[in-house]
């Protein structure tokens, strides 16, 4: 037992650097929080990059730690739960659904997903829905329906349909998602990628018309993010959207939107393609359609589309479970009913308002504030704040309360629960001027100049520095 502490103290140490996920030290009065995340450092692998805080109880936009500290949630579980944590509609669901049936297979019918079909179909328009789990196995799913509608429809040669995806996008983790990926860090030591993917710039829609010219009669579709999350909260020019639906249409290319982390209601809209008023042929739903409770995925197409998958073709043991289906109904419920899209445009409004007020306060250190809706992004300049990164800003923040993740080094993003209170909004922007005027001269003082401020972010596609990020030599 004493080596094994012995080892553990060790690779706390050893493993302190900014992009390993490592043990908290151990204190003279170890905590119970302490205790949890070295015990998930030890147990667990090491594929992310806490916060150190520990998640312990939640209500609304409040989390406590074990010890009995408040938090505000600043990252709603990456907009997994727009509707806010535990709500009571969505919880009492699931807590009478539980004890009736929590699964069925697809099999055979059960009695609750025939109404979440209806219920979610009638809600954005569409025919047909095909249910699943997670938002990764909901980008595959439309992947695989798009290759499938490409050949039987379209009539793209055997083997060869292309799917269009954008640079800085994020679909997910999974082999065929990451084969679109920009980001090296999901892409080095986990080839041979999959085949049948051509990047584009997002925003740009002459070089997506030049993309859909060249190779038009093999693509089968063109994915997107309405608004890119994991690149940094990206907003496309206005029209973007709109001459995408027009470029799809004229080159009969399916229109895809991964609006996993845009929609239901995030952006201010109930969907992010709403700001311009567009149908994509294919919508893909997740994160907050579970209500921060269980994950629930959704693909959306109409009939010429959905129908061209057939029974044994794709599948999900769990997807359309009972369980699930009460569960996105009631989240959905809340969704409309509290008038949740409203509220995020009201109060994604009064949040950039507060934020650009720091930013003025601060111009050296806050290069743009950006959002729609509650779902924002702060990018800082990283030249002027090496060698503290976003992490280490995230790090303070925690400190005052204000529970935030970066992405990318330099960039903060700000999405909390739709459900928050204007108050507690000022508490978050009040959190981040006190960082930047009390804890930052002093981090700027401490940190060791020695230790880069950031991983590389030179694209192995295309050999762009996607994300601005800073070099130590700078």
């Amino acid at each position: 037992m004493a080596s094994k502490r012995s080892l553990q103290c060790f690779m706390s140490r050893l493993c302190r650097g900014r992009r390993m996920f490592a043990a908290v030290p151990e204190s003279s009065v170890a905590s119970s929080s302490h205790k949890l995340i070295n015990l998930e450092y030890e147990y667990s692998a090491h594929n992310y990059h806490p916060i150190p805080v520990v998640y312990s109880q939640a209500k609304g936009s409040s989390i406590w730690d074990p010890e009995g500290k408040r938090y505000l949630d600043f990252l709603s579980a990456y907009s997994a739960v727009n509707q806010g944590h535990c709500h009571p509609k969505i919880v009492k669901a699931i807590q009478e659904q539980v004890e009736k049936l929590t699964l069925s297979s697809r099999a055979f019918y059960n009695d609750k997903f025939p109404i979440f079909a209806e219920r979610l179909t009638s809600m954005f328009g569409y025919d047909m829905v095909l249910p699943m789990n997670t938002g990764a196995e909901g980008v595959e799913t439309a992947l695989k329906l798009a290759r499938k509608w490409g050949y039987k429809k379209k009539k793209i040669p055997k083997d060869e349909a292309i799917i269009i995806s954008c640079c800085g996008c994020f679909h997910g983790r999974t082999l065929a998602v990451i084969s679109m990926s920009c980001d090296n860090e999901a892409t080095r030591d986990f080839g041979p990628l999959l085949p049948g993917h051509l990047k584009v710039d997002f925003g740009d829609a002459v070089a997506l018309e030049k993309i859909f010219k060249e190779y038009g009669d093999r693509i089968a579709g063109f994915l997107f993010e309405p608004i890119q999350g994991e690149a940094g909260v990206i907003i496309p020019p206005d029209g973007y959207l709109k001459s995408v639906r027009e470029l799809c249409w004229k080159y009969n290319i399916l229109m895809i939107a991964d609006e996993i982390q845009s929609g239901l209601a995030r952006s201010g809209k109930l969907l992010a393609c709403d700001w311009e008023e567009v149908r994509p042929d294919v919508v893909i739903l997740g994160k907050a359609l579970g209500g921060g409770v269980i994950p629930v995925s959704a693909v959306l197409a109409d009939k010429d589309i959905m129908l061209c998958i057939q029974p044994g073709e794709h599948g999900s043991t769990f997807g359309g479970n009972p369980l699930a289906s009460v569960v996105a109904v009631a989240s959905l419920d809340a969704i409309r009913e509290e008038k949740l899209a409203e509220r995020s445009a009201r109060l994604g409004e009064e949040l950039r308002t507060q934020l650009i007020k720091v930013q003025n306060q601060y111009p050296d250190y806050i290069k743009e504030v950006r959002g729609r809706g509650l779902f924002n992004a702060v990018e800082l300049n990283g030249k002027a704040l090496f060698p503290v990164s976003a992490y280490d800003i995230c790090l303070k923040l925690k400190e005052r309360g204000i529970l935030a993740k970066p992405t990318h080094d330099t960039i903060i993003r700000l999405t909390p629960p739709l459900s928050i209170s204007l108050a507690e909004l000022q508490e978050g922007s009040k959190a981040l001027r006190d960082v930047l005027e009390l804890d930052l001269p002093k981090m700027l003082k401490e940190k060791p100049h020695s230790v880069s401020s950031s991983s590389s972010h030179i694209c192995d596609r295309c050999g762009r520095n996607l994300y601005g990020s800073v070099d130590k030599d700078l």
